[in-house]
């Protein structure tokens, strides 16, 4: 991992920090002191029983399993209640240990608990390293609408550790370079093809991994400082994520969000071309290495049906359309559309869902 390597960025709070910091189990005592409370994933207090035994014997800890159904209010109203009972004050800090899930839960309620608290964030899932970290955002499910809920809220400090990824799994692996690959291609075609380059290295080099979390981290400050509230530029962040949100719902989350992402952005080349978008030579030049990062779910049913139907509630639309983000023009530069759901759309997503699993 990077070692001795900070990104800060410019919020509406002020600066935060990301520290890249290989040796911080070693002192993790340090940037948690008495004032934290902690709410951590079940699964890395178990893995890392050892390592964090001095946070693991406070008082104050809350563990959940870092599950989508568990990123609801419905199922964070408990976490509220257990914190209000063990006398938390506006003085007192949160501090999130585990991936996406554990940080969605925890930014929402530090934005909301007390009119505001501190938190800060230990992301332990390649994902979130990479992409979910920075950016202030938190998404909450409400029933079956996935990241209707939210707020915009950045943590006080980050603190990004190589150590927690020796313990995932590949899908979760190939789930964080889905995020990684998002924004080098949003980036630039060059920053897409550098990544579809070292894609094999990715896999197996840590050191070229911690290389490609700095560079996603530092492509994504820039469009954050820019457009922190996600009403402009930013919005482009979204490339794969309407279509790869509707795909983690019609398979009730069998797909890792990034992997479904993954999908998201072959499918939405494959239709910006077939619509005339994008030229069909960038959809193939695209197209092998998205299909290397989500082979092993190539042959996952998606049914049509349930698809549109998430597709439809995705928050970017319009009251009637979608507001779908495509790579457009002989630069394939990631940019937002608006479509209506017409039979001609359906039978778009049609072709490419059956052409996945061929």
């Amino acid at each position: 991992m990077v070692k001795s390597k900070t990104i800060s960025i410019q919020s509406f709070k002020g600066v935060y920090s990301a520290f890249f910091d290989d040796q911080l189990l070693e002192h993790i005592s340090d940037v948690c002191d008495e004032k934290c409370f902690f709410i951590i994933d079940a699964n890395v207090a178990k893995l890392f029983a050892q390592s964090l035994s001095s946070i693991l014997n406070r008082p104050n800890i809350i563990l959940i399993e870092a599950v989508e159904e568990n990123k609801s209010i419905e199922r964070i109203l408990p976490i509220y209640q257990t914190l209000i009972e063990n006398n938390i004050r506006r003085d007192h800090i949160l501090v999130a240990i585990g991936g996406g899930i554990i940080q969605d839960i925890t930014c929402f309620i530090a934005s909301t608990l007390l009119r505001g608290l501190r938190w800060r964030f230990i992301p332990t899932t390649l994902l979130s390293q990479a992409d979910s970290c920075i950016g202030s955002k938190s998404s909450i499910n409400f029933g079956k609408t996935k990241n209707i809920l939210g707020t915009f809220n950045p943590p006080d400090e980050i603190f990004i550790c190589g150590e927690f990824l020796d313990t995932l799994e590949e899908k979760d692996i190939l789930s964080g370079i889905g995020e990684m690959i998002k924004v080098h291609a949003i980036d630039s075609a060059i920053s897409f093809d550098a990544i579809s380059r070292d894609y094999d290295k990715l896999r197996v080099d840590r050191a070229v991994l911690a290389e490609y979390i700095y560079s996603s981290l530092a492509i994504k400050k820039r469009y954050i400082e820019e457009d922190e509230f996600d009403k402009n530029v930013r919005n482009i962040f979204n490339y794969g994520h309407s279509f790869g949100h509707a795909i983690e719902a019609a398979t009730n989350f069998g797909v890792p969000h990034g992997i479904a992402v993954t999908i998201g952005m072959d499918m939405a080349n494959r239709i910006a071309a077939i619509r005339g978008l994008l030229p069909e030579a960038h959809y193939r030049r695209m197209h092998s290495m998205l299909q290397k990062n989500f082979n092993i779910y190539k042959l996952t049913p998606i049914p049509l049906e349930p698809f549109l139907s998430a597709l439809m509630k995705d928050k970017k639309n319009t009251l009637n359309k979608l507001g779908l983000i495509f790579p457009t023009g002989e630069n394939a530069a990631i940019k937002r559309h608006e479509v209506v759901l017409d039979e001609e759309f359906k039978a778009q997503c049609s072709i490419f869902l059956d052409e996945m699993r061929t």
